[in-house]
């Protein structure tokens, strides 16, 4: 590996060669720059779009953390603020990616998609992309696994006058046309969008999935922290109760909106809101939902009351002192299974689809993919010689995907990389001797 460092200022060389090509430009990118400079390896960060696109143009203007800023933990970047346990809002969160950015000053081209990576006979990297081909000798992806909008096919059946929007479109209420929302997804972005648009007084037709949810506050301090010191966030994937399976699990719902707070449907049904099951066709002018609404609310609020029940235990089990915790006792009930609803008479004007991603890998060539396009790696190494991933859900913790977790899945990444380079060169010594 080369010891020089290429400047932003220089420019990338066309057709030109690096030990590393890092793909994504977001802070999990960045982060695996962070140490590969530390380290003088050269290398160049290719982002498609410009860095902090996602957080500037794929949020909604309400948008903010759902975890207390002081797990803002990026490498050599710690939250600066004064108020750890609060939650950034949407501005703050690019603010303070601004000042990482900075603080990394990456080689970076922007503006450039990879079209196709390759690994060649000699085993190094082609890597086209629509600024020209470059060749690596090792190459980090770390473009995330939320790429392609899941949108059922139904959708191309609805009026053409209704406005349809995927979550990371919705920027506020005021957007859209006056008329009733139908929401589709309750996770972490539909039931927040949810939220958002019922604060603003507007009608919400919410159609709720299997989305799990937990407190904001428990016994006196934010349920994170006390996860945190039962060492949840450290866990590795293979420890987890469900192993890899966990990677396929829906985020639960909370907000850290005016300081944090539960968010709890069945209030927001009892103010109003009309809750539904899931979705699952549109028939003849009617939506049709699965009658599972009452159970999916009732798993959520297990789901909740359980994550409370462990803090208990390890208080207990701890002997620390706390305020009293009390489990969660639902306020609303479906009075009934309500299975369709007339598209035409309900209102709606506007659909937003908050389904969740998949992953899209395709321009990877090599044999490291399930069936579903998930790579298959260790702590984001893959069995593939110089391929890595960074950024993942669950790449080794809970914290792989979030601001907590990138510095240390990279740190570890650059340093396979690196041991994987002092090996070679160990090879080709001995065999020259």
């Amino acid at each position: 590996m080369s010891n020089t460092a290429h400047s932003m200022s220089a420019g990338p060389r066309g057709n030109g060669h690096y030990s590393v090509l890092v793909v994504g430009g977001g802070q999990a990118g960045l982060s695996v720059s962070y140490y590969l400079k530390q380290a003088g390896v050269d290398h160049l960060v290719l982002e498609k779009q410009t860095v902090t696109h996602t957080w500037r143009k794929q949020r909604w203007d309400a948008f903010c953390l759902v975890t207390p800023n002081w797990q803002c933990a990026l490498p050599g970047y710690p939250y600066p603020g004064d108020d750890p346990h609060g939650f950034m809002k949407k501005d703050e969160i690019i603010a303070y990616l601004d000042g990482f950015i900075a603080m990394v000053d990456a080689p970076l081209l922007e503006h450039t998609q990879v079209s196709r990576v390759k690994r060649q006979e000699d085993g190094s990297y082609a890597v086209a992309t629509s600024q020209g081909d470059f060749t690596a000798d090792h190459v980090v992806v770390a473009s995330g696994g939320y790429h392609t909008p899941i949108v059922p096919r139904m959708a191309e059946r609805l009026p053409a006058q209704i406005v349809q929007l995927q979550s990371s479109e919705y920027r506020n209420p005021q957007a859209l046309p006056e008329g009733a929302v139908l929401v589709v997804g309750s996770g972490q972005s539909g039931a927040q969008i949810a939220e958002d648009l019922h604060l603003a007084g507007r009608k919400v037709v919410l159609a709720v999935g299997e989305a799990p949810r937990c407190a904001r506050f428990y016994r006196g301090r934010d349920v994170v922290d006390w996860l945190a010191d039962m060492q949840y966030y450290d866990m590795p994937v293979e420890k987890h109760p469900l192993r890899e399976g966990v990677r396929d699990n829906t985020n639960h719902y909370v907000t850290g909106r005016d300081g944090g707070r539960d968010i709890d449907l069945r209030r927001f049904a009892a103010e109003g809101m009309e809750l539904y099951g899931r979705l699952e066709d549109l028939r003849d002018g009617q939506l049709h939902f699965q009658p599972n609404l009452a159970a999916n609310l009732d798993d959520a609020d297990d789901t909740y009351n359980r994550i409370n029940a462990s803090i208990d235990a390890f208080i207990e089990k701890n002997g620390i002192s706390a305020p009293p915790g009390v489990p969660y006792e639902p306020l609303w009930q479906p009075p009934h299974e309500r299975a369709t609803l007339e598209l035409a008479a309900s209102g709606i004007t506007s659909i937003i689809w908050c389904i969740g991603f998949t992953p899209d890998f395709s321009w990877i060539d090599a044999p490291v993919f399930n069936g579903r396009g998930y790579p298959a790696h260790h702590r984001g190494v893959t069995p593939v010689e110089g391929l890595y991933f960074v950024g993942l859900p669950w790449l080794h913790t809970w914290g792989s995907g979030r601001f907590s977790g990138i510095a240390r899945d990279a740190e570890y990444v650059v340093q396979a990389l690196l041991a994987k380079e002092r090996e070679r060169a160990a090879t080709c010594a001995s065999m020259a001797a």
